[in-house]
């Protein structure tokens, strides 16, 4: 049971670090004009993306020093999630869930 309910969160952080990155393609392709704003389903889906990561990414943004144009937020939070899952992953081995 306990090894299933770890599968369970080391999934979860799986699928949020895979929102991160397409968050951070996504305002790649804003930022460099390839896809625009105008469009009601892009516009829709960066704001869900916005709401889903702004809680975590904040935080992070308020540590790091003003770089200027460049946000390396979303790399710490993925460096933040690998960190997890690794953490998690031994938690689980100690407890023998593995």
């Amino acid at each position: 049971m306990l090894g299933a309910l770890i599968g369970i969160v080391a999934l979860l952080l799986q699928v949020l670090m895979y929102i991160v990155i397409a968050q951070a393609i996504l305002s790649w392709l804003v930022a460099f004009n390839v896809i625009n704003t105008y469009n009601d389903f892009v516009r829709q889906l960066l704001y869900a993306l916005d709401r889903i990561l702004d809680p975590m990414l904040r935080p992070i943004r308020r540590l790091l020093p003003d770089l200027g144009g460049l946000d390396f937020s979303p790399m710490v939070l993925i460096l933040l999630i690998i960190i997890a899952r690794k953490l998690l992953y031994g938690l689980a081995f100690d407890m023998g869930a593995f």
